[in-house]
């Protein structure tokens, strides 16, 4: 894959735009038809704050238009913390060698894919470090393991590039999105932060999103770590590799994380490019309005007040009740791949959710009905997967209030659900209302 890095590097340096400019920019943008490469550096490059908060305002409708106003919610599976690799920032690197390591068992996977099912989470991300010991095999029969002995509905693989034949097996045992980070686009700065492991190969990392498309993969997931080089470079450069995807294979990235440096055990003490907070929202508002197809998801490197914040910004996916280590939803401590600032369980982040107006989903149905890839970018970029989003958030917040909810928050979520029907699109709300009866009367994993 070739990106114009001169290019995205002459666009990270523009001045700040005229208001004029700015407004028209954001005109189109409001369309929820994506910007080009040069309108969204306009966008990036915008600091006076009225300018800033209508681009916040439109963020955010574009959102509600593309995707209703539900945020779907998910949990990281750490497997394993050893790793081969070099990477300075990270607390998983080769050098920390007077650090517990730990690599799941494939029972231990399965019993802590079960703690998050009984906390009521039905996606999953695996992640694991990249060491040949715990390769493929080990990873395809965690994914496997996990369906077959737990309730979960969606696993989803964050692991090192493999080659397309591998990525081929991956897919093969029920993975649904692929994901990796570039972690930086920027390739004398990738080579500081890379300096040994496989991972110091730059182009082997940036060419796995078309192996994994060319292995079967519908849905991938990209995002660079901000804060090791110009959050402006580095955005762009996202949104030009998605546009790159959706050239060759017609469709863009399926989500867009946006993590930023934070501290980990013998790594960098800090960023050597610091993103503010209200950079970040930019940076949210930035990547929803170019690439308007794609899950915006927020990590719980973020504090909770200012997720509640990206929510409205153009954030459409949260991780909750993260625990960053191999073992850690039971307990065991282990190498964390790095610090958190959003402790909160489960149904503390549904109420917050809630709180701010919007409706919580642990919806799983795109992936599993093979609504995903081209057919996914074409039914969202024209505006047809509101109404299953919204459906869907109210069927499985439905379903979580049942199974899940204690006596103090049902309440709550019985709101939010009525709220949310008023939202329905009409021509299937007699089917909705009929679903949600069937989930009364006891059927379960209902959807649109």
């Amino acid at each position: 894959m070739h990106l114009d890095h001169e290019k995205i590097s002459a666009l990270a340096a523009l001045g700040e735009p005229a208001e004029a400019e700015a407004l028209g920019v954001l005109e189109k943008a409001s369309l929820a038809g994506g910007l080009s490469l040069e309108e969204a550096a306009i966008l990036l490059s915008i600091k006076d704050s009225a300018l800033l908060n209508e681009l916040f305002r439109i963020a955010g409708e574009v959102k509600e238009r593309v995707f209703g106003r539900r945020i779907v919610l998910f949990a990281p599976l750490y497997l394993s913390n050893y790793c081969t690799n070099g990477c300075t920032y990270c607390g998983f690197r080769s050098q920390n060698r007077d650090v517990p390591r730990k690599a799941l068992t494939v029972d231990e996977a399965v019993s802590e894919a079960k703690a998050l099912v009984a906390m009521g989470f039905k996606r999953v991300l695996l992640v694991t470090g990249e060491d040949p010991r715990w390769g493929l095999d080990y990873i395809t029969s965690c994914v496997r393991a996990i369906y077959e002995r737990t309730g979960m509905r969606i696993v989803h693989v964050n692991a090192p590039p493999m080659d397309t034949d591998s990525l081929r097996e991956l897919k093969k045992s029920g993975a649904g999105v692929y994901q990796s980070f570039q972690e930086t686009y920027h390739r004398p700065t990738y080579a500081v932060m890379h300096p040994s492991g496989r991972k110091k190969d730059y182009d082997f990392r940036l060419d796995v999103m078309d192996r994994a498309m060319d292995a079967g993969f519908g849905d991938v997931g990209i995002g660079p770590l901000l804060g090791l080089y110009d959050y402006r470079f580095d955005s762009l450069a996202s949104i030009a590799h998605s546009e790159r995807l959706f050239k060759n294979y017609g469709t863009h990235a399926h989500t867009i994380s946006i993590p930023r440096l934070m501290p980990a055990e013998a790594g960098l003490d800090d960023a050597p490019y610091r993103v503010s907070d209200e950079e970040l929202k930019k940076v949210v508002a930035v990547f929803r309005l170019s690439v308007p197809s794609a899950g915006i998801v927020a990590s719980t490197r973020e504090p909770a007040e200012f997720r509640a914040t990206l929510i409205h910004t153009g954030a459409t996916q949260l991780s909750a009740a993260s625990r960053t280590n191999p073992g850690g939803y039971a307990g065991e401590k282990s190498l964390e791949q790095f610090s958190t600032n959003d402790h909160r369980s489960l149904i503390e982040v549904i109420r917050s959710i809630i709180d701010e107006g919007l409706l919580p989903s642990l919806c799983t149905t795109c992936y599993r009905v093979g609504r995903t890839g081209s057919e996914f970018t074409g039914k969202t970029m024209a505006g047809e997967m509101e109404k299953f989003c919204q459906a869907n958030a109210v069927l499985t917040l439905k379903e979580y209030l049942l199974d899940y909810c204690q006596n103090g928050s049902k309440e709550a979520l019985q709101k939010a659900i009525d709220e949310g029907l008023k939202g329905v699109d009409p021509g299937i709300r007699k089917a909705l209302a009929q679903k949600l009866d069937e989930l009364e009367a006891g059927e379960r994993d209902l959807f649109f």
